[in-house]
């Protein structure tokens, strides 16, 4: 029988959602989810493909340059095209005091510290710049240890418009700055396509209670640099070790395992789980996430989203076991989300450490333990176990007022509500 951190290595490799990669992941997995139905006996459990489609971007080219001098950058996929020299603005923060102070920015190429919030993005199309920079990495970093990577302009901003996006290391953006550089020359040549991602399904049906049903998650895509050893083959690794356990022994609930393709592209999988499987959500009572599991160093985290029952619950339950755990609530911005929309309750199962990255180049296997590993899918079984088998679900569906209004921003939908409220 494999061990855990068997099956995290032979995922440690990058697989983009939507890229041959994934596909190779996800058929690995496949391979994985057969074998153990197999081992166990219960051919019936063979997993399934569920498909969909997300937006992606064919880059044809991507340059920076100023001062005689190429910069090495990436683009935003999907933020449109432009090939012109621009004078080049700096806006600190990118905060309301920051843009009534700047100059005329009409046609003007901004560099800014980050892009988070959508605020400071309908900005930069108010003001009608013709492009933007994103400094990414520390002013120490090489160009490699920045981690510069494409990533597609999020739909939340391109509703206020489409404009072309850069990435470039910090150590050039200093230079930028210090150098009191004026002008920058901006080629981004790129096409809006589409690509297939997928997840991959197993359920194990209850063997007394098969209408009620529990849904279990991990997505096992990665992003462009580094393996996604942490980030989320760890997750990918702890759903198929839980996947064998109650293969062996189901519970009285049906448990539906759900491999989620394209987490890091903003959660696609699992919306499209949700929207292509609307018949099961009332009978869907609880959710379990998993993603970043097994750092030999650090702490186990569990997120809750839910009524303060589930608090109270999982507070209590972490105290009568003895298990050590940052209980965090409100919103996880994982696969669990989309069924917390659909007033699911959910725990986000994971384990944290400062001394490991995500996201980066140092996303590799150095960082994690199969001891921890196994702690963590062993407190996954049991709790999983005890709810899935409970006479009663210990906690209701819904969500509080609070987490309805953070989900609401979470999925961006405050122009909805407000048209709403003009409605009434």
């Amino acid at each position: 029988m494999k061990k855990l951190m068997d099956y995290v290595k032979e995922l440690s490799f990058v697989r983009v959602g939507g890229s041959a990669e994934e596909k190779k992941a996800a058929e690995w997995l496949m391979g994985e989810i057969n074998q153990i139905a197999e081992d166990t006996g219960r051919e019936e459990l063979r997993g399934e493909y569920m498909t969909f489609q997300i937006p992606d971007a064919a880059v044809e080219k991507c340059s920076v340059s100023a001062a005689g001098r190429e910069i090495v950058c990436a683009a935003f996929l999907r933020s449109g095209n432009i090939d012109r020299e621009c004078d080049l603005v700096y806006l600190d923060e990118a905060s309301e005091i920051d843009f009534a102070n700047a100059p005329d920015l009409e046609g003007k190429a901004v560099l800014l510290n980050r892009l988070t919030d959508k605020a400071v993005y309908k900005r930069l199309a108010e003001h009608k710049v013709a492009a933007f920079l994103v400094m990414q990495g520390k002013y120490y970093f090489s160009a490699e240890e920045a981690s510069l990577y494409s990533r597609r302009l999020r739909e939340h901003f391109t509703r206020e418009g489409v404009i072309p996006g850069f990435l470039i290391p910090a150590a050039d953006a200093l230079w930028l700055v210090q150098e009191e550089v004026e002008k920058i020359h901006l080629t981004l040549k790129q096409e809006e396509t589409e690509s297939e991602s997928r997840n991959l399904l197993a359920v194990i049906e209850g063997t007394e209670k098969k209408e009620d049903s529990i849904v279990l998650t991990a997505h096992f895509d990665s992003v462009p640099v580094g393996t996604g050893s942490w980030d989320n083959a760890t997750g990918a690794a702890a759903l198929l070790g839980i996947f064998r356990h109650f293969a062996a022994h189901p519970a009285k609930r049906t448990l539906r395992f759900v491999w989620c393709g394209s987490e890091e592209l903003g959660l696609l999988g699992s919306k499209a789980y949700v929207e292509q499987n609307q018949e099961l959500l009332d009978k869907i009572g609880f959710c379990f996430n998993f993603d970043m599991c097994g750092t030999a160093l650090g702490a186990n985290k569990i997120c809750v989203t839910g009524e303060k029952e589930l608090q109270t619950f999982v507070e209590q339950y972490c105290k009568m076991n003895g298990y050590s755990a940052i209980i965090g609530y409100g919103v996880h911005s994982s696969d669990s989300a989309p069924f917390c929309d659909k007033d699911i309750p959910a725990l986000g199962l994971s384990r944290e450490t400062a001394t490991a990255e995500l996201h980066t180049i140092h996303d590799l296997l150095p960082a994690l333990s199969e001891k921890a590993m196994d702690r963590n899918v062993a407190f996954a079984v049991q709790i999983i176990g005890d709810v899935a088998n409970a006479a009663v679900i210990p906690v209701k569906k819904g969500m509080p007022e609070d987490t309805r209004k953070e989900l609401d921003n979470y999925f961006h939908r405050e122009k909805e509500k407000e048209k709403e409220k003009e409605a009434k």
